[in-house]
């Protein structure tokens, strides 16, 4: 199947999604997902990191040896990650003690470690960067998803502010404080898993039909004409058999 920039993009985003299809990079889901500031600055980080990681490990492909490449992925994994750590720790201060260890844990991070020796190290560098954007893209919308419901359901706020009209709400309802515990990430993710399978299996199974469709019109054509070739031949054997005669 040949590559194209943008369909590398969609890929990630929604073909293989690192949360709800790959299901890697679980763990910082489950912990910092308790708002929504959290989750877009942990999507924010590990994003740059593999694209930049990606880039870098695509065009020393041909370079790093067999053998170690795996201690060299991390060393320029862990490359970016310190940058981003010493820039959000003096930019991003609140951000990055909310992230907290969290951050200089993307070095091991499944998605990004995975990326790497999967597909940064097999491909050119403008398809390995359209992988980070489209998979960095692909986490980012499960975080902001996961991490804005917790934040909604847990705490009546969004972005740390307040809902409106909450105060009229809370009579009829009270915020799940179990959505600002990881059981409640985890519970989540699960009913979320579900139905991101649910609306996957319902694409295929339309397009597993319309290749049944298409598959019987051809094979109903094929005997059709072979049908029609039957009769001209039995035609050409009654008539050449009458003149004979």
């Amino acid at each position: 199947m040949k590559k194209s920039f943008f369909g590398e993009i969609v890929r990630g985003i929604w073909r293989e999604n690192p949360i709800f299809v790959i299901m890697l990079g679980l763990c910082p889901t489950l912990a910092v997902t308790t708002s929504l500031k959290n989750g877009v600055g942990m999507a924010a980080a590990a994003t740059f990191v593999l694209i930049f990681s990606n880039l870098i490990i695509s065009l020393l492909r041909r370079v790093i040896p067999e053998g170690v490449r795996i201690p060299c992925f991390i060393v320029v994994i862990a490359t970016f990650v310190t940058i981003v750590d010493l820039v959000m720790s003096a930019y991003l201060p609140d951000l990055h003690k909310a992230l907290g260890i969290f951050i200089p844990l993307i070095v091991v991070n499944c998605i990004i470690l995975g990326r790497a020796e999967a597909f940064a190290s097999k491909n050119k560098p403008v398809y390995s960067v359209a992988d980070g954007i489209g998979i960095g893209l692909g986490f980012l919308l499960a975080l902001v998803i996961i991490s804005g419901i917790r934040e909604v359901t847990g705490s009546g706020e969004l972005w740390g502010y307040p809902l409106a009209h909450w105060e009229r709400l809370k009579p009829w309802f009270q915020p799940a404080l179990v959505m600002t515990q990881p059981v409640g990430a985890f519970l989540l993710i699960g009913l979320l898993l579900g139905l991101f399978k649910w609306a996957r299996m319902g694409k295929e199974e339309r397009a597993k039909r319309a290749a049944f469709v298409r598959q019987r019109a051809i094979a109903d054509e094929l005997a059709r004409e072979a049908a029609e070739r039957a009769a001209k031949k039995k035609q050409k054997k009654q008539g050449s058999e009458n003149s004979s005669q």
